[in-house]
This record gives C-alpha cells, sequence and structure tokens, in this order.
C-alpha cells in the first residue's frame, strides 16, 4: 500500500506531541529519543538503543571492579593486598570511574547542557547535575584535599572519594534508558502488526484474461483481482464472482469467519479461507481501511488527554522545584549535620538530585495511551485522540440511530403500493431512479429491488436532497419527490389518503417511504431493515453497566417503537431531522449527562460532532467516521461495550502510573534528603536513589504494557 511503503521521515516525543522533526534526534523539552510518528512493519534499528546499550555494557565492565574495590577500602581493607595504599586505590577509583562518567554519562551530559540553555528542565538536568556534583567533589578530594577542612582527613591525610557513587549512577542510569527503550519499542507492537497485515502483491485479472502477479503499490481503482484459498485480500474492493469465507478478524475484532459472494465488500488485508474470489478493487494506497486504521492509530497515539494536564502542571515545577530542595538539603547538612558535615551534605545532595527523575510522571499517561490504542485496533475500536479515550468512562447516556447501528442497515424493498390513476410498476421506476443519485441507505433497497423486478431505470435530473424529510427531482419529465410525511408537508402535498395504509406497513415494522408524482400523492414503497442479531445483547450489556439508552431517528414513530420495544430501549425520538437530533443531545448534556451518540449516516454528523463522545460505525459513511471520536470498525454496538471496557481500563491503569510517581517522589525525596537520619541513623546512598530512579521509568512503563492483554 502506497501509504504504508511510503519512507518515513517524522519523529515525535511521546511525552510531547507537538515536537515534530525530520530526523531522529532528542526531544528538546524531556530529553527522550523521538520516535517515528507511523511505526514501520519491518523492524528499524534503533540507534539510541544500541548506543546506549554499548555505552552500559562497557561502563558496567569498568563499574564492578570499581565498586568491588571501593567497598572492600571501606568496608574491609585488611582483604586490598599489600602495597596498594589508600592513594593509590583512590587513584585506581579514578581512573575507572572517569571513563564511565564523562564517557558512558555524555549523553546526559548533553542532555541537560540543551534543558538548561533552553530552559526546559527535565530528568537530565537533574541526572547531569547530580553525577557531575559527585564526580567534581571526588576530584576536588583526590588532587586538592587541602581545600577541605582538617576535620575531613583521614589519618592518612586522605578526603573520602565518591567515584564509586558517579559511577554506579552513571552505570544504573544507563541500564534504566536500555530497558525503558526496549520497553518503549513495545508500544507500538499493534501498529506494527496491523502494517504486517499488508500483503505485497496482488494477482491482477488483465482485460485479455491473462493473469499476473504486481506489486501493491501498482494496484489501481477499478482493477480485478483474483483472491486464492489463504490468501489476504490486497485492498478494499467488493466481489464480482466467487463465494467464499473471509476471516475479518484481524482489523475488526470478530473471530467468526464471514460468507461473502458477488456484492459483498471484502477489507484489504483481511485473509481468504475456502474459495476463490474475483474482487474490484474500490480503494487503494491510503484509502485503504487499513491504512486509514494505521492513520488513526498513529493520531491517537500523538494525542493527549485531559488528564495529562494534571502531570504537566506539576513537572513544570517540578524540576526547579528539586534543584531547590537540593541547595536546601546541601545548606542543612553542611549547618546542621554531624561531620564530616561537607561530605553528608555532598550525598544529601546529589541523592535528592538523582532520585526525584520526574520520568515516571511524564510517562504515566501518554504510554498507556499509546498501548491502549493500540490495542482497540486490534480488537475493531478505533480511537481518534485520547480525550475520547478518557470521556468513555464517564459516559452515562448512549443515543443510538437506528438504520445502520442497531439495525443491518441493509433493508430489502417489501411491497409496493400505487394509487388509483398510477401504476406500481411506473411509481418503482421513478422513484428508483431518483434514489440512485441518494446515499441514504434506504436508497440502495428501493434500487436493488427495482433491478430485481426487472425495472430499468432513467437518468434523473434537478435532483436535491432535503435534509431528514427526502428528495426530489425530475424523471422521464415527471416531477418525482420521495420522503416522509415532512417532506409532503413541506411540498404542500396531501397524504391523508395513504395513511391508514401506511400504519398497517408501520405496524408490522416496516419503514414507509412516500412517493408524490407532479405534486400528488402517488402512493408509498416499504421497506424491511432487520435489526442486527447483536444489538440485543449489546443493550444488555450497556443496560448492566449502568448506561441508558435513548434512540435518535429520523424515521416514524410507529417503526421505531416497534424497534425500541424489541431491543428494551429506554426512550425514543423518532421523526426528528438531522438539527433536532443535535438539540435532543443538548437537552441531555443540559441535564448533566455525559452522552454519546452512535451513528452512521451524512445526517447523523452534526450530533456525533457535538456529543462528548461521538461513535461512527465503520459500515457507514466516511463523513461520519470523520465526525466521530471512535470508529467501531465492525459497525455493531458491542463495539461500544469494548470502547467503554477498554476506556475503563486505561484510565485505572493511567491513575495506577500517576499515583505510582507521585507516591515514589513524595516519599523519595524526603528520604533522600535525610528526614529519616536523625531518628533511624538513615541516609540514603546516591546508588540506591539512582537504581529506584531508574526503576521507577521501567516500572511505569511496564505496567502500561499490560494494556495489550486487557479483555474487550
Amino acid at each position: 500500500m502506497e501509504s504504508i511503503d511510503t519512507e518515513l521521515t517524522e519523529y515525535t516525543c511521546p511525552m510531547h506531541p507537538e515536537v515534530v522533526q525530520n530526523e531522529p534526534g532528542s526531544c528538546p523539552k524531556c530529553g527522550m529519543a523521538l520516535e517515528p510518528v507511523v511505526a514501520k512493519a519491518a523492524e528499524e534499528k534503533n540507534e539510541e538503543l544500541i548506543d546506549m546499550s554499548r555505552r552500559f555494557w562497557i561502563s558496567a565492565a569498568l563499574t564492578l571492579p570499581l565498586f568491588i574495590l571501593a567497598m572492600t577500602a571501606d568496608m574491609m581493607p585488611s582483604l586490598l593486598p599489600d602495597g596498594l595504599s589508600m592513594k593509590l586505590v583512590q587513584y585506581i577509583e579514578f581512573f575507572l570511574a572517569t571513563p564511565v562518567v564523562l564517557w558512558g554519562g555524555w549523553p546526559f551530559f548533553v542532555k541537560g547542557y540543551n534543558s538548561l540553555r533552553t530552559m526546559n528542565l527535565n530528568m537530565f538536568t537533574l541526572i547531569a547535575l547530580g553525577v557531575l556534583a559527585a564526580w567534581l567533589y571526588s576530584m576536588a578530594a583526590l588532587f586538592m584535599p587541602n581545600l577541605f577542612p582538617q576535620m575531613m582527613h583521614t589519618a592518612d591525610g586522605l578526603v573520602h572519594v565518591y567515584f564509586e557513587a558517579s559511577a554506579v549512577i552513571t552505570t544504573l542510569v544507563l541500564l534504566g534508558q536500555v530497558l525503558e527503550l526496549r520497553a518503549r519499542s513495545q508500544t507500538n507492537s499493534a501498529i506494527k502488526l496491523l502494517l504486517e497485515l499488508a500483503p505485497n502483491k496482488a494477482r491482477v485479472v488483465q482485460e485479455d484474461g491473462s493473469e499476473e502477479d504486481m506489486p501493491i503499490e501498482h494496484i489501481k481503482v477499478g482493477d480485478i483481482l483474483r483472491i486464492r484459498p489463504g490468501e489476504k485480500v490486497p485492498v478494499d474492493g467488493v466481489v464480482i464472482e466467487g463465494k467464499s469465507n473471509v476471516d475479518e478478524s484481524m482489523v475488526t475484532g470478530e473471530p467468526l469467519s464471514v460468507a461473502k459472494f458477488k456484492g459483498e465488500s471484502v477489507i484489504g488485508a483481511t485473509l481468504n479461507a475456502n474459495g476463490t474470489l474475483l474482487v474490484q478493487a474500490q480503494k487503494v494506497g491510503s484509502e485503504t481501511l487499513l491504512s486509514q486504521i494505521i492513520e488513526m492509530v498513529s493520531h491517537a497515539q500523538r494525542s493527549r488527554a485531559p488528564i495529562q494536564k494534571l502531570a504537566d502542571i506539576v513537572a513544570s515545577y517540578f524540576v526547579p522545584a528539586v534543584v531547590l530542595i537540593a541547595l536546601v538539603t546541601f545548606v542543612a547538612w553542611w549547618i546542621f549535620g554531624p561531620e564530616p558535615k561537607l561530605a553528608f551534605a555532598v550525598v544529601g545532595a546529589v541523592s535528592v538530585l538523582i532520585i526525584a527523575c520526574p520520568c515516571a510522571l511524564g510517562l504515566a499517561t501518554p504510554i498507556s495511551i499509546m498501548v491502549a490504542t493500540g490495542r482497540g485496533a486490534m480488537a475493531g475500536v478505533l480511537i481518534k485522540d485520547a480525550q475520547a479515550l478518557e470521556t468513555m468512562e464517564k459516559v452515562d447516556t448512549l443515543v443510538v440511530d437506528k438504520t445502520g447501528t442497531l439495525t443491518e442497515g441493509k433493508p430489502k424493498l417489501i411491497s409496493v403500493y400505487a394509487e388509483d390513476g398510477f401504476s406500481e410498476d411506473e411509481l418503482l421506476l421513478l422513484a428508483a431512479s431518483l434514489e440512485r443519485a441518494s446515499e441514504h441507505p434506504l436508497a440502495d433497497a428501493i434500487v436493488e429491488g427495482a433491478k430485481e423486478r426487472g425495472v430499468e431505470l432513467k437518468k434523473a435530473d434537478e435532483f436535491e436532497t432535503i435534509n431528514g424529510m427526502g428528495i426530489t427531482g425530475n424523471v422521464n419529465g415527471r416531477r418525482v419527490a420521495v420522503g416522509n410525511t415532512k417532506l409532503f408537508e413541506k411540498l404542500g402535498i396531501e397524504s391523508s389518503r395513504l395513511s391508514d395504509r401506511v400504519t398497517i406497513e408501520r405496524s408490522e415494522g416496516r419503514i414507509v417511504i412516500l412517493v408524490a408524482i407532479d405534486s400528488k400523492a402517488a402512493g408509498f414503497i416499504a421497506v424491511a431493515d432487520p435489526i442486527k442479531a447483536s444489538s440485543a445483547k449489546a443493550i444488555q450489556d450497556l443496560h448492566s453497566k449502568g448506561i441508558r439508552v435513548v434512540m435518535l431517528t429520523g424515521d416514524n414513530r410507529a417503526t421505531a417503537e416497534i424497534v425500541a420495544k424489541q431491543l428494551g430501549i429506554d426512550e425514543v425520538h423518532a421523526e426528528v431531522l438531522p438539527q433536532e437530533k443535535a438539540d435532543v443531545i443538548k437537552e441531555l448534556q443540559s441535564h448533566g449527562h455525559i452522552v454519546a451518540m452512535a451513528g452512521d449516516g451524512i445526517n447523523d454528523a452534526p450530533a456525533l460532532a457535538l456529543s462528548n463522545v461521538g461513535i461512527a460505525m465503520g459500515t457507514g459513511t466516511d463523513i461520519a467516521m470523520h465526525s466521530a471520536d471512535i470508529t467501531l470498525v465492525k459497525g455493531d454496538l458491542r463495539g461500544i461495550v469494548r470502547a467503554r471496557a477498554l476506556s475503563r481500563a486505561t484510565m485505572r491503569n493511567i491513575r495506577q502510573n500517576l499515583f505510582f510517581a507521585f507516591f515514589y517522589n513524595s516519599v523519595g525525596i524526603p528520604i533522600a534528603a535525610g528526614v529519616l537520619y536523625p531518628f533511624l541513623g538513615l541516609l540514603l546512598s546516591p546508588m540506591i536513589a539512582a537504581a529506584a530512579m531508574s526503576f521507577s521509568s521501567v516500572s511505569v512503563i511496564a505496567n502500561s504494557l499490560r494494556l495489550r492483554k486487557t479483555e474487550l
């Protein structure tokens, strides 16, 4: 597919999606590695992961003997080899630690410097300050011990150094970065799976009957494709010959195969099971459903949920506050601490700087959103933006359209009635010819019904759609109007003579379309739109979740009431115009309800846009999908149950992440500052602080990745 195969050049930051650039690099705000806007199916080399891994392993090889030497010298000096003085030990520590700090930690210093230069203080600001403070203090202690008060000198005239702390901190932060980069690469696993679904080639049937395998990007609209058993459908199209079962689970989330025969639509990347199909390509490249799904998921992953504003506000004040706390800690230990005061002051300040990494706080929301939107896509629930995902769990009222949402949206023509002076054949000919230009779901039923009865349709002129009422135009020199009673009232056409027969048809759950010829009521056409098999169970599940279901339809009240009664719908608004649908949404919202609207037609677009969460049926029109916040690929209400389950799981996951991040910092910073020292004699080592800081971010990511296993 063209949109899938195109070389991706844009990169963005998970924590700051507004940052976009055309090459890999680091985010200027938080210092995190930028990721492709849309993932690729083929696994690309992650240059930053490779670089961080190299730095980690070399740093670890130098840090391990350094740590062992420092611990032995501090705790069991008698185990040191003969002739190895403490001064020499410090020099060895210096030579082992310096490459780790200056080379292994170089990316942190660059990012820390850039954060200060741009005043976008972030985690690397704290890491760079902490590591540099420990290393510079140790350098001064080793090479200029006379700068320190006599009380800080040992019997050998030495001052205690923290080379091992600076090296261990750097190595642990590198380990955290490696684990984080590996974990973050898994957040795009859903998009990568979708990308891998697309076949590379398609078998094209030429006009002379010959067949040729062609690259997928060369397929054009109108091409005839042969799809054999076990092959993937290359592009979106319609079956023109053959019969088979197609597994659409990879796109719709539905496990059962779907029977396909002449006239049925097929979705690109789905799997043909047991028959051969001839398919005419209708959508190729970026127009295919798979490409749109990938684009929608990528957009959603870059969007920001309202709950993230809290984390953003806290983070904006967090780093300056931590630097201030570190300074206060340093001063407090220097003034009130025990001897050697300066050593305690440095240890306390460095521990505060290192443990207070805001990365976990920044990642808490965006990583969950990335994983959740990918999980939704695999279940046929496409989230347009993070705000919809957050709002969905709060929805207490679901407003649904009838045709195409509760019903199949594929009505069939049942009967034709003509008044005296008109024939049924003429009425059907004129109405079907006019309806051929309409996009209304009922239009196809009338046109197909006319063709099945052998009616040869004519060209319609001066076609006009009157929203929520019907259509008018000229056919065969006759002025024709097709629609509901409101259309007849608007045109001043008397329809009372039809009312008794219309009532009978509607009492049987049929949809009645009135037909006028030359400004006279000529009769009507009755069609039936069967209720989707999944609708009753879906509404039952929604009721069990405490959601009230309201039907909002332009169809007549009698038909709407019959459908509502069969499904157990709580409230019905029938015979409403598109703008009136929006008014009903406003009315519900004015009473404090959080409203989701599900629809599939052009006339649903205003209400979808106005609702708190607009939900489009994937089987509907493109304008409905563009107006909606969530699209259900399968096109039935069970997807709403899935969407709400996904929303609840995601928001629970985000709250867990935020709690962990806030709790970690609120507990860790005071301990690092030394509040427990007067009572328990406990002072947190900078090395322990580094380990805790590194694994806090990894823990948040690991928790977010659990969403991939969410049952929907």
